[in-house]
């Protein structure tokens, strides 16, 4: 059953829902850091090995979140992860030891990366029933969220100490769970027009071929994810330290580059129906090694923050399409496979930067974004046909 015209757009209400709500969360729990670390004692190294946990949990469960999938289907396990979440979110400022909180922090991982294999595995069904390119939008509402919770949580964190913030992040998710997820629970996952299974979500057995075209798009996706991981935690200090930035301006780097990418996923779908797939991709991936190029080598702060948002704007629709793709070709387990190499590239940005600035500089480090950027593309562009 395909599902009628409305039930197709309650669930596309309510998928943007669980979208955004997965990157308020994230952003909240994200901005308390600081003073959770204050509140356990722990040094930086210890931090940095507690905050591994949250990779690490969601590295775990993703594949086998993706055979949850096919076996309850992508609308029963986002709810359930959804509400794992919200619960899990309140557990770090209850902890006092830095082994406490990483093994907290494994749970909210688990919870984070599931649900992200989930909602997005719901959202290739959908794509597919609505024949329409509309992936880039509910990553847009993921950025959206994101904002949205840091934005708040930057208010409130002098007013609420992060037990009460991150507890009401969880009546927050809680609610939003409730009210949307019903929606899930009602109506079936839709099936594309083309299948005649009622269950799109089912088990797919990807032949070899198959499965080197989804590690080709989960490739993609993490050439896009080491760009989003470097840009969050080293735009700041190139700024401030190669370029002589004030603090204040310094911090507004990585805003410009996600508000690039937020506005580049809003104009996803619209770019999508005019180019198609590969002509995105490789395009998005060009545009971003250039304003890369621009960012990490620009001799003024206004130039390098001009670099950043083409460099927003080049990555914005590359890990969507990249998902939807492997999704497409082997349901969820071909979206866990690329989120899995995804988040993998987000987690290899940070200290890969780190050790190239050491070796070399921080500004040629930061080329190495334009260079997987290009890679990005160059894949896409080598793999149109067997893709098509």
């Amino acid at each position: 059953m395909r599902g009628s015209r409305s039930d197709l757009s309650r669930l596309r209400i309510a998928l943007t829902v669980f979208f955004a709500l997965d990157g308020f969360i994230f952003a909240g729990w994200v901005v308390r850091i600081p003073a959770i670390k204050e509140r356990t004692g722990a040094s930086a190294s210890a931090l940095g090995l507690a905050l591994l946990g949250v990779s690490a949990g969601a590295v775990i469960t993703m594949m086998l979140t993706g055979r949850l999938c096919g076996r309850y289907g992508t609308h029963r396990v986002t709810v359930a992860c959804a509400v794992l979440l919200s619960l899990s979110v309140a557990l770090p400022p209850l902890t006092h030891s830095a082994v406490a909180l990483g093994t907290v922090l494994l749970l909210f991982g688990a919870a984070y990366g599931s649900l992200n294999v989930a909602f997005n595995s719901a959202a290739v069904d959908l794509v597919a029933a609505l024949r329409r390119p509309i992936m880039p939008s509910f990553h847009a509402a993921f950025s959206l969220g994101g904002m949205i919770g840091a934005g708040l949580g930057g208010l409130v964190a002098g007013s609420l100490s992060p037990v009460r913030h991150l507890f009401g992040l969880t009546l927050i998710g809680l609610l939003v769970t409730a009210v949307a997820g019903r929606t899930l629970l009602r109506i079936r996952p839709p099936s594309a027009p083309e299948e005649t299974t009622h269950q799109p979500s089912a088990p797919r057995r990807p032949n070899p071929r198959t499965r080197g075209l989804v590690i080709t798009f989960g490739l993609i996706a993490l050439c896009t994810a080491y760009g989003e991981g470097a840009l969050a935690d080293w735009s700041a200090l190139h700024l401030e330290h190669d370029l002589d930035a004030a603090p204040g301006v310094a911090a507004v780097g990585y805003s410009c580059f996600a508000l690039a990418m937020t506005i580049g996923r809003l104009t996803g779908t619209r770019l999508l129906e005019r180019l198609g797939q590969t002509r995105t991709l490789v395009g998005g991936g060009a545009t971003a090694a250039l304003g890369m190029v621009l960012g990490a080598l620009a001799p003024s702060v206004w130039a390098a923050l001009v670099g950043f948002m083409i460099t927003g704007l080049g990555l914005a629709n590359l890990f969507p399409v990249a998902v939807e793709r492997a999704g497409r070709l082997a349901g969820p387990d071909g979206v866990a496979i690329a989120s899995t190499l995804g988040y993998g590239g987000m987690l290899l940005g940070p200290p890969a930067i780190g050790f190239m600035a050491d070796w070399f500089s921080l500004p040629a480090a930061l080329t190495s974004v334009a260079v997987l950027a290009a890679t990005a593309a160059a894949i896409a562009l080598l793999t149109r046909r067997a893709a098509g």
